[in-house]
């Protein structure tokens, strides 16, 4: 019997083989995929499997080893780094059938969800209930709970809930030999290493989401918001800096460079100022207390109050962004690039990438702001655009920005992701992240879990 055939007996409708479908689900959003898309050279994938539970789901991946078929796991397809792009002789499994709320738990503030449900979709459920996840990523309606895991992502609110590793309570996977791993729902455990961590931001490579156990928090009480603009980036840096350093921690906290103040903010801050934001919120009296504080620290930093309009507009537009393909008709190719450090480098990571990606032919702005912050540094996120010749130059000079990027991040011995995760984009410079040791041992756990390679080829593992 073929694969099909196999298939077919075991999944019924939940096996798609229409080219509406397949196109559908044959790649992210990572720019070159929609550049290729748009170009009319997209690869669909022989087969989509959509199965609807996680027995249906492991079985799956038992046949498709058993056929020595590739493996593409995909949940609702938002990431931006290639971590999902299909090849002619792939079966690109799905988990959007595996999703809803499986259970609740309000007295140790615990929800369990199908890996496919959507991000806004559980986030609402659980606040039927008095809750919240506190994960906010931007691609939150777009975005499954599984993705969120397996791409070890971050939300807008990280500074006080923490990424998705710190929400993560239990975890459950199919592994690539068809195995279903189902961790220990415990609040903590000295019982070896945390398996939990080969599964977060594994992209599918070595094994597949099926459920996830998020530990939950009240909702908060109305929050404060309030903005305050600096002289530079250097300045308002220190200024964060030194709100985090003592303790505060404002779920939103975000630092904007010129470029993107003058972008964003001009109706709300003076041309030249660089803006930083933040959001207070958390029990009875905490917002007022700590907004109090944070101010204080700002001005103490020579910040002067700005328009708090400046908060409201971002939260009204956070989520709002052009598509690849409306940039493309416009002659534009653009990416943003997310990267981390201690507040010492800071400063010179953020000129080396800015003067790195202008000096790229074609380049018409390289901008940044910080989004994510800790006690020992912060994230930053740069946003390019270039204006090439024509479609002939878009993927060169796509490439040739990442490039100027990740060397003149590497350079600064910044980390290369901060939660965007790896995929394909990155894969050149995994070695360099890991260090020869540790690109041998994700090597040999890969080659352990998945000695034919057949899960996710091509993605996260450094050659």
């Amino acid at each position: 019997m073929t694969l099909l055939d196999d298939l077919a007996g075991l999944l019924g409708d939940e096996l798609l083989i229409d080219d509406d479908a397949r196109r559908s689900r044959a790649r992210d959003t990572w720019p070159r995929s929609e550049f290729d898309q748009w170009q009319g050279r997209l690869v669909l994938p022989f087969a989509v499997v959509t199965p609807s539970t996680t027995e249906k789901l492991a079985e799956t991946v038992r046949l498709c080893r058993a056929h020595g078929v590739s493996m593409i796991p995909r949940g609702a397809g938002s990431g931006c780094v290639g971590g999902v792009l299909a090849s002619p002789d792939s079966v690109v499994i799905s988990t959007e059938g595996i999703s809803g709320l499986r259970s609740l738990d309000p007295v140790d503030g615990l929800a369990s969800f199908g890996a496919g449900t959507m991000g806004i979709d559980a986030e609402n459920r659980v606040r039927q209930d008095g809750f919240t996840i506190g994960h906010w990523p931007q691609s939150i309606e777009i975005s499954s709970v599984g993705g969120w895991v397996a791409t070890r992502a971050s939300g807008q609110y990280s500074t006080a809930y923490g990424n998705i590793e710190d929400i993560l309570y239990a975890v459950e996977a199919v592994l690539p030999d068809g195995s279903i791993y189902r961790s220990r729902p415990t609040p903590r455990a000295s019982a070896g290493p945390d398996l939990r961590q080969l599964l977060l931001g594994s992209e599918g490579t070595l094994g597949i989401i099926t459920e996830v156990t998020f530990s939950l928090r009240p909702l908060p009480e109305p929050g404060v918001r309030q903005a305050f603009h600096f002289e530079d980036m250097n300045a308002g840096i220190e200024a964060v800096r030194s709100v985090i350093a003592p303790g505060w921690r404002p779920p939103v906290v975000r630092l904007y460079d010129a470029g993107e103040t003058r972008r964003h903010f001009r109706d709300h801050v003076p041309k030249g100022r660089c803006v930083a934001i933040f959001l207070h919120e958390g029990p009875p009296g905490h917002a007022a207390l700590e907004a109090a504080a944070v101010a204080e620290l700002c001005r103490a930093g020579e910040g002067e109050q700005a328009d708090p309009g400046a908060v409201d507009h971002w939260f009204e537009h956070r989520n709002t962004v052009p598509t690849w393909t409306e940039l493309f008709e416009q002659g534009l190719v653009a990416d943003t690039i997310e990267v981390a450090t201690g507040w010492r480098h800071l400063a010179r990571l953020h000129k080396a990438v800015i003067e790195a990606i202008n000096g790229v032919p074609s380049v018409i702005a390289a901008t940044a702001h910080s989004s994510h912050a800790y006690r020992s540094g912060t994230n930053l996120y740069f946003t390019f655009a270039a204006q090439p010749s024509g479609p002939e130059e878009y993927q060169s000079v796509y490439d040739a920005c990442w490039t100027a990027a990740m060397q003149a991040a590497t350079g600064c011995g910044a980390g290369i992701s901060h939660h965007h995760g790896i995929g394909r984009v990155r894969r050149p410079w995994m070695a360099d992240e890991l260090g020869d040791a540790g690109a041998g041992v994700l090597r040999v756990v890969k080659a352990a879990l998945d000695p034919d390679n057949l899960m996710n080829p091509g993605v996260l593992v450094p050659d």
